[in-house]
C-alpha cells in the first residue's frame, strides 16, 4: 500500500453533529448491557476452551504451536486473551481522558455533549468487565511496558481533535475484528464471547462517532496539519497493536520464552491476521489523508499494513 491524496472532507453541519448525537444517544438507550448482570461470572472456567480464537494465537501456525498440547494452546490463548483485555483497559483510560478534555467547558444541553458523556460512561463499564475477565481467566495484570505507559500518559494530556478521534478509532477498529470472530467461535469460553459480543455492540457507536469527529477535524486542515498528525496517529497505532500481546505470556503459560518470542515475531499467520483486521481503517485513513508516507513506517512496523 501506498499513500495517496486524500478525498474533500467536508465537515458535518451543526444540525449533522446533533442529528448523530441524537441517532447514537437512542440507540445506547435502546441496546446496551450491563456487564456485571449479563456476563456469567459465577460458573467456574472452562479449562477445555480456548481464551480467543486459536487462528488469532500469536504462535499460531508455527512449529511450536504445531509442538503443543491442546492444554498449553488452550492455556496460552486465555494468557493472551487477559493481554488484549489489559491493553483495552489502558487504552480506553487515554480515550476517558481525551473525550472528556475535548468537551470541556462545552454546551451541556448539546446532544454531542451527553452523547460523549455515554460513551465515556459505556468506556468505564467496559474496562471493569475486562478487569474481571482477565481475573476469570486467572491471568495476571498485563500492563504494558512503562514507556508506552509514559507515551500513553502524554498522549492523554496532548492528543486532540483528529489525531485524539482517530487515534481512537485504530483501536476500536483493530479490536473490533478480532472480537467479532472470538464471539462467534463456539471454541472460545462462552463468558468471553459474551464479554465480545457486548463490546462489539456498544463500540460499533463509538466507532460512528469517532470517524464523525476526524472528518469534521480535518475539513479545513492544511498539508502540514495532516502530515504532523498523520504521525502521531500511526505511532498510537504501533504501540497499541504492539501492547496487545504481552511479551510475558507466554513464560506465565509455562513456555519457553525466548523460543515463543522469536516465533512469534517471524509468524507470517499472525501478520496476515492484523492485516485482514484493520482493511477498512486504511481505506478511511487513506480517505483522510492520515495514510501519509512517514505513517506508512508505522503501520508496516506494526503489521498493520
Amino acid at each position: 500500500m501506498t499513500a495517496t491524496a486524500p478525498e474533500p472532507q467536508v465537515a458535518p453541519t451543526a444540525e449533522d453533529r446533533r442529528d448523530t448525537a441524537e441517532r447514537l444517544l437512542r440507540s445506547s438507550e435502546e441496546l446496551s448491557f450491563d456487564p456485571a448482570t449479563q456476563v456469567d461470572w459465577e460458573t467456574p472456567l472452562d479449562e477445555d476452551k480456548y481464551g480467543l480464537s486459536p487462528e488469532w494465537c500469536s504462535l499460531y501456525g508455527t512449529a511450536y504451536w504445531d509442538e503443543m498440547t491442546e492444554a498449553q494452546r488452550k492455556e496460552l490463548t486465555r494468557h493472551e486473551a487477559a493481554s488484549v483485555a489489559s491493553t483495552g483497559i489502558w487504552f480506553e483510560m487515554i480515550l476517558q481522558q481525551m473525550v472528556l478534555r475535548d468537551f470541556y467547558g462545552k454546551d451541556p444541553t448539546d446532544p454531542s455533549f451527553q452523547w460523549a458523556l455515554t460513551e465515556i460512561a459505556d468506556e468505564c463499564r467496559h474496562s471493569i468487565m475486562f478487569a474481571r475477565g482477565a481475573a476469570k481467566l486467572g491471568a495476571p495484570a498485563y500492563i504494558p511496558k512503562k514507556m508506552v505507559v509514559a507515551l500513553g500518559r502524554m498522549c492523554a494530556m496532548t492528543y486532540s481533535g483528529e489525531a485524539a478521534y482517530a487515534s481512537i478509532l485504530v483501536a476500536e477498529e483493530v479490536l473490533d475484528v478480532m472480537q467479532r470472530d472470538w464471539m462467534r467461535d463456539e471454541r472460545v469460553v462462552p463468558f468471553v464471547r459474551t464479554i465480545n459480543n457486548i463490546h462489539v455492540v456498544e463500540e460499533s457507536r463509538h466507532m460512528k462517532f469517532a470517524r464523525e469527529e476526524t472528518r469534521e477535524g480535518l475539513a479545513k486542515a492544511g498539508w502540514l496539519r495532516r502530515q504532523i498528525n498523520s504521525v502521531a496517529v500511526a505511532g498510537a497505532a504501533y504501540y497499541i497493536v504492539s501492547s496487545m500481546w504481552n511479551d510475558e505470556v507466554y513464560a506465565n503459560a509455562g513456555l519457553d520464552e525466548k523460543r515463543a518470542l522469536r516465533e512469534a515475531a517471524a509468524n507470517e499467520q499472525h501478520k496476515s491476521m492484523l492485516r485482514s483486521s484493520c482493511s477498512g481503517l486504511m481505506e478511511f485513513l487513506t480517505s483522510c489523508g492520515l495514510l501519509t508516507r512517514p505513517a506508512l513506517w508505522f503501520y508496516r512496523r506494526a503489521n498493520l499494513i
